[in-house]
């Protein structure tokens, strides 16, 4: 199994990732995983100044490519002005539409308060569904409260977590059984 962790915050240290790191270390404690985590931040520069689809940076290209590999996605993002980054969404404005189709995501958000969390079912989950992902029907929301030196300390969250990766690897299995099946 391959897994593709995406922290689209833009800030390091970062509680976003933080929690995408968690969700991706709650997956490899359950499967043997080959992962990557692909942090927005580590080349926003190269990110934001790309425009054509066939001139990627060799960091982008690195990254699409895992993403092309990978069986399982995470998807993190803060919550600014009730929606994902931009930048998150310049990087998926780039991907090949037919790049995810098939692939299972577990989504999540960070920020600062309650009134954020909806950000997840009416920004982020459309988006992915345009892309062909199947969800796992858990979405993880924290709030940045919840971290301590950008370590997250929570229990309801880290039940969500594993709630969250449990539906996903679920999905997974029932594609794997399907495929032979047919």
């Amino acid at each position: 199994m391959k897994v593709v962790a995406i922290s689209g915050s833009l800030s390091a240290p970062s509680r976003t990732k933080a929690l995408v790191e968690n969700i991706l270390n709650n997956v490899t404690q359950k499967v043997h995983a080959k992962h990557t985590l692909i942090d927005i931040a580590q080349f926003a520069p190269e990110l934001g100044s790309t425009v054509t689809y066939n001139d990627f940076p060799k960091v982008l290209f690195d990254a699409y490519a895992a993403i092309a590999e990978a069986d399982l996605i995470i998807i993190g993002t803060p919550v600014y002005k009730a929606s994902y980054t931009g930048l998150l969404k310049h990087f998926f404005d780039l991907l090949d539409p037919k790049l995810l189709v098939g692939k299972v995501g577990v989504l999540a958000a960070t920020g600062g308060t309650d009134q954020h969390a909806l950000v997840l079912e009416y920004q982020l989950r459309p988006l992915v569904s345009f892309f062909g992902v199947t969800t796992a029907p858990t979405a993880i929301y924290a709030r940045d409260n919840e971290f301590i030196d950008y370590r997250l300390h929570s229990e309801a969250i880290e039940a969500r977590v594993n709630t969250a990766v449990n539906q996903a690897l679920n999905l997974l299995e029932n594609k794997a059984a399907q495929a032979l099946a047919a």
